[in-house]
């Protein structure tokens, strides 16, 4: 249970604008690092956190979750911020106010590394984090979210090739409906399937919100349900899935080469998500709650 896997990516504030305004620790990287945590499993992450009272904030939280942050996560600058803004349906936009500039990540004794969203794509730090997914592809199990944010990743052209790249070195992609209609506008989903497995990860996965998942595997198409529950909001829903997912591709190899095992995993992960957004905020379960409502 306690295999060691590094989470590289943002850490920030999000701000709730709502009927009132509310500070709550988030990130998508620093959620799956929380999420992959409170599965069991021994996780360290490598982020960009300010000295001030924000940036011990998220830190407590991560600490408290049973992740550790890496010592070079720690710099001179205000912590980054997310500004969300509720939609009638729960689901939010973003505005961002975020640095991102990482040292060389280090590799050593880790099992797992994980990566995507902001953290794949901003500059200067985008290029160290899919050069360390490069350097860890075939020794280890590698992992990619998009989690696409449009007014930070640049052109599309320019994202795509970045994803591309991610996507070569990756073993299990994880990706939202939305994230693929940004990246491939023109292609069905069966096709955003087809194209990003060409690139060569055994796993994609694309999520539907309320209607379920779809994902490729060794043997083909599985289609899971959504786990059906009272919306509070979708805040790290994306997140708690891709940290269900890591969590199973550490517990059991088989997913990569059972449709079975996939399909299980992939059911863990709906409930996990569901218990993440049937609460406010990115708080996403523990593992003994994942095994109650499994």
């Amino acid at each position: 249970m306690n295999t060691r896997a590094l989470v590289i990516g943002e850490a920030l504030i999000d701000i709730i604008d709502g009927a009132e305004v509310r500070e709550l620790v988030g990130g998508s990287p620093a959620n799956v690092a929380v999420g992959v945590a409170r599965q069991g499993h021994d996780v360290r992450l490598l982020t960009r956190l300010g000295r001030d009272e924000r940036g011990a904030r998220i830190a407590e939280q991560i600490a408290s979750s049973g992740a550790a942050l890496t010592a070079d996560s720690w710099v001179d600058a205000p912590t980054s911020t997310a500004r969300a803004r509720l939609r009638s349906d729960g689901s939010a936009e973003y505005d961002f106010a975020i640095d991102w500039d990482i040292p060389t990540p280090t590799l050593d004794d880790v099992a797992l590394v994980h990566a995507g969203s902001i953290a794949l794509f901003l500059e200067p730090g985008g290029a160290a984090v899919v050069e360390a997914l490069e350097r860890a592809a075939g020794d280890r199990l590698v992992t990619v979210d998009p989690n696409i944010r449009p007014a930070l990743v640049g052109d599309r052209a320019s994202a795509r090739q970045r994803f591309a790249r991610a996507a070569a070195a990756a073993d299990l992609i994880k990706l939202s409906d939305e994230d693929a209609a940004w990246l491939y506008p023109d292609l069905a989903l069966d096709g955003v399937l087809a194209e990003i497995a060409a690139h060569g990860p055994r796993i994609v996965v694309i999520t539907r919100g309320g209607e379920g998942a779809i994902a490729r595997g060794a043997d083909g198409i599985v289609e899971v349900e959504a786990l059906p529950v009272e919306v509070v909001d979708t805040i790290g829903a994306g997140d708690a899935y891709m940290a269900s997912l890591i969590s199973s591709a550490l517990d059991d190899d088989g997913i990569f080469s059972s449709q079975e095992a996939l399909a299980r995993a992939l059911r863990r992960a709906a409930v996990t998500a569901g218990i993440t957004v049937s609460r406010a905020g990115a708080n996403p379960p523990t593992r003994g709650e994942v095994d109650a409502a499994s």
